[in-house]
């Protein structure tokens, strides 16, 4: 498997379609800026469409890909090593803060076991079907997976994503349920941006004291030595220095833009496989969207890499999609106003014009007098 082929496969979003949406804006009652963001959200999203104006979101869909890694066991992460099956857990009661979000906004929810350490008969089938293998090596002394895993895994994350895209999803929130994730996110993101691990090494979604960022940060260095030999091949990074859940991820992310699907993307283990996928292709960051500033550095380097804003900074550092979820109505608001909010009546636009002629014209013939 080559990555580098969804290069060719992926296109960015129709720009002649936003210039139509952008000349309708204008058009619009409401002054142009006076909605800040939202008019370049309802613009993206017309874009991705291919429609002016911008149709409602009404079928999106929260994908959580769910894994264990085995640097884990070196203390690095507020959670039990192993214990990512609980997240799963309390995601299916109903008592995660990203359960009690979903149920609130109407968006159903789908877990995906790619390399949960815990007996299958522990969860639903339906999570648990598609595993790809238990857990994940420990990165800072072994390879996370075999390539052939690695390839599985992106395989299934490509069928994920054509499965959302064949049902109607016209919109991902993404988001991770794993334990040890974000040391291996900030692993990957240090390898591709060239930086060190201090650099990107946080406190995780859990939070950690100063001596668990100080093994964190000597997992992440070591971890680096074994990524940077391996930088020039995608697959082989992720089955090195990745994990098998964020492999399949990366296969998500990339399928989507095939598929003109957006995606919202949530923490610093999304914004790590999303700066693997941009290696790969680079037009693919233009079809998703950075839900939330998470707190972790590794997230800002990679987000700053892809240029992509976040669209929220509340300090929520939960995880597990919450962020991302809670961007959602921004967005849906977005394409509300961009479609709803009547035009300007012709003769007042004609007016407007008029008189923004007028306006430059004297302050044309004003730069001349004072010169």
């Amino acid at each position: 498997m080559n990555l580098d082929d969804f290069s060719d496969l992926i296109q960015r979003p129709d720009g002649g379609v936003r210039r139509d949406a952008e000349e309708r804006r204008e058009r619009l009652a409401v002054p142009p800026g006076a909605l800040g963001r939202l008019d370049e959200l309802g613009e993206w999203l017309s874009a991705a469409q291919q429609s002016v104006p911008v149709k409602a979101v009404e079928q999106p869909r929260l994908v959580l890909f769910a894994g264990d890694h085995g640097v884990a066991e070196l203390g690095v992460s507020g959670r039990t090593a192993g214990n990512a099956y609980e997240l799963v857990r309390s995601v299916l009661d109903g008592s995660s803060p990203v359960a009690v979000l979903a149920r609130r906004f109407s968006v159903p929810t789908r877990i995906v076991d790619v390399s949960l350490d815990c007996d299958p008969e522990l969860l639903p089938e339906s999570v648990v079907r598609h595993r790809v293998r238990r857990g994940s090596g420990r990165i800072d002394v072994e390879d996370a997976m075999t390539a052939e895993e690695a390839e599985q895994a992106i395989r299934l994350g490509i069928a994920i994503a054509d499965e959302e895209a064949d049902s109607g999803t016209d919109l991902v929130v993404l988001g991770d349920l794993s334990v040890g994730g974000t040391t291996v996110a900030a692993t990957l993101v240090a390898a591709l941006c060239g930086t060190d691990a201090s650099v990107v090494t946080g406190r995780g979604g859990a939070g950690i004291d100063d001596l668990a960022w100080m093994r964190k940060c000597a997992a992440v260095r070591d971890a680096l030595r074994r990524a940077r030999p391996v930088l020039g091949d995608q697959v082989e990074l992720l089955a090195t220095s990745g994990g098998a859940d964020l492999a399949a991820m990366t296969g998500f992310l990339l399928q989507s833009a095939v598929r003109r699907m957006p995606v919202i993307l949530d923490g610093v283990v999304s914004a790590a496989c999303a700066l693997v996928a941009q290696r790969a292709a680079f037009r693919a960051p233009d079809w998703w969207l950075a839900g939330q500033v998470s707190g972790e550095p590794a997230q800002s380097k990679a987000l700053d890499r892809m240029a992509l804003t976040p669209l929220l900074d509340h300090g929520v550092t939960v995880g597990e999609g919450s962020g991302a979820l809670l961007a959602l109505p921004l967005v849906q608001a977005a394409a509300a106003l961009a479609a709803e909010l009547p035009e300007r009546e012709p003769e007042k636009a004609e007016d407007a014009e008029a008189e923004n002629e007028e306006a430059a014209e004297a302050e044309d013939a004003a730069a001349v007098d004072r010169a």
